[in-house]
């Protein structure tokens, strides 16, 4: 592949972010890097395919929503409050898996920074609008900034020690649940841009490697401010394929080529199939709980398969890239 597909977008990038990068741009159509997301200290996920595998995923996800400095913890409920509290102090795995020198993702299911009860991430809990937050001067813009504040001195120690992030904010663009998504694709290609440049610029977190995560066209950002593209996609049960039909569909939103990744699965891809299709995945994530603890997705024995094929990578085969 050409250099331009590894080459990150902010010229100011760390080596970690280069050699991450240029490693997923190698493996394309020739690997996929194995992926599981996981939102708890307790980390099910990561023991449950370590007990079935013997290995471990090269690519470990963290969720930072309890981290968000707007939780509402008076109007509320029992599920939100559990998920906060089970949400706890993750960070302190996400050290753990960089100190092994495994890849990391972060995704942030962003409680609303004004307004909002129980998980206002969700636009149906929150009066929160996501194009008076991209106004300057409004009550919601001020909010907006805080919260982006108080996250990048959250990463900033990340930065510090130099470990690359897949960082993938404003997940799952395509849809209005969330509250970034809710008004439209303008309101959303405004907020990636005001943190792509309040991170990279004010806050210098030269280590991000920014993840966009929407396979529609008009939601697209732009490829000046985005080094990978990813779509989440919940398959039906047990149907272990290249998913080429979703990677096709993704691809065309770029103008320049760029790196490809599943952001999110239910059912787990298909290596082989990847593999025999030219299909350029280079990696994918498990979603957490049901879809990995139960058989209901994916069997044990699909598993196996996958985290034993040639054509995965797994933390075990994983260079040291940082």
């Amino acid at each position: 592949m050409s250099d331009k597909i590894y080459t990150p977008q902010n010229k100011n990038a760390q080596q970690c972010v280069k050699n991450v990068m240029k490693y997923l741009s190698d493996i394309t159509y020739e690997k996929m890097v194995t992926g599981q997301h996981t939102q708890s200290m307790a980390q099910e996920e990561l023991h449950h395919i370590e007990a079935v595998t013997g290995k471990q995923p090269a690519l470990l996800g963290f969720e930072l929503l309890s981290y968000s400095p707007n939780i509402n913890y008076t109007d509320t409920d029992e599920e939100c409050m559990k998920e906060v509290a089970d949400n706890y102090g993750t960070l302190k795995r996400a050290w753990e898996w960089a100190d092994a020198k495994g890849l990391i993702t972060f995704t942030w299911h962003w409680f609303s920074p004004l307004y909002g009860k129980s998980k206002s991430f969700f636009t149906c809990n929150t009066e929160y609008d996501a194009d008076k937050a991209v106004t300057e001067g409004t009550p919601e813009n001020a909010a907006l900034l805080s919260d982006m504040d108080v996250m990048a001195g959250i990463l900033r120690p990340f930065c510090d020690r130099q470990i690359p992030i897949l960082w993938r904010p404003f997940h799952e663009g395509e849809g209005t649940w969330f509250w970034w998504s809710a008004k439209g694709a303008d309101a959303l290609k405004k907020l990636w841009r005001i943190m792509y440049q309040r991170f990279t610029e004010v806050h210098k977190l030269n280590n991000l490697i920014w993840v966009w995560n929407s396979p529609a066209p008009e939601t697209y950002p732009g490829d000046d401010v985005v080094d990978i593209i990813s779509r989440d996609m919940y398959p039906p049960a047990h149907e272990h394929t290249s998913r080429s039909d979703m990677y096709e569909g993704l691809i065309k939103i770029t103008q320049q080529p760029k790196i490809v990744l599943i952001g999110e699965t239910g059912t787990i891809p298909s290596a082989q199939a990847v593999h025999d299709e030219k299909t350029g995945w280079a990696g994918y994530m498990t979603w957490s709980h049901e879809f990995c603890l139960s058989e209901d997705y994916t069997t044990n024995e699909e598993l196996c398969r996958m985290y034993n094929s040639p054509y995965a990578v797994t933390k075990e085969t994983l260079p040291v890239l940082y």
